[in-house]
């Protein structure tokens, strides 16, 4: 698997502001998002409407989830379309991976690509995601922006889960599940 981080071009930069003011090199390092590792490679599985299997390159599969968002579950309305939407999206695909952490099931928190598009993005935009505000820190705040107002347009035009007026966000659907 090759992999290489999206930080390469910042070197010379960071290296030049230590040089010159070591507090502000700190100031700055400490608030950039966590650098992102990247690979290609083909969707072999779709989980859900927020989990993935992408096949690298060199045969090893990883398990993805996608970075910002969170999809209703399988037994949850909408959870069955929000999987199929994903589907449609990616499986058998080539795309880039960029990742950034680990999650506590041993998945690859990711933004996955299908050329330019940003799939993540496409399961808010058709309703069928929650951007999720929990981990909205962990974005850069360009992405931050775009996911949120990308879900308040997809409520607004009530697309996908939205035409549900009591919609359950997963998180609560969980919540309620382990309780029970």
């Amino acid at each position: 698997m090759q992999l290489k981080t999206n930080a390469a071009g910042l070197a010379p930069v960071l290296d030049r502001l230590a040089r010159m003011a070591p507090q502000a090199f700190i100031l700055i390092t400490l608030s950039l998002p966590a650098s992102a590792e990247q690979f290609i490679g083909r969707v072999v599985g779709v989980t859900d409407g927020d989990t993935v299997t992408v096949l690298d390159a060199g045969n090893q599969q990883h398990k993805i989830r996608l970075a910002g968002i969170d999809a209703p579950e399988k037994r949850q309305a909408f959870g069955n379309v929000s999987r199929q939407h994903l589907a449609a999206l990616a499986f058998q695909r080539n795309v880039t991976v960029d990742y950034y952490k680990t999650d506590r099931y041993g998945r690859l928190v990711a933004t996955v690509f299908v050329g330019a598009e940003d799939i993540n993005m496409k399961q808010i935009e058709a309703g069928l995601a929650w951007h999720f505000k929990k981990y909205e820190r962990e974005q850069a705040s360009a992405e931050r922006a775009r996911y949120s107002a990308t879900e308040l347009e997809a409520r607004d035009a009530k697309r996908g889960l939205w035409r549900d007026a009591n919609a359950i966000a997963p998180w609560e659907f969980r919540a309620g599940v382990k309780s029970q």
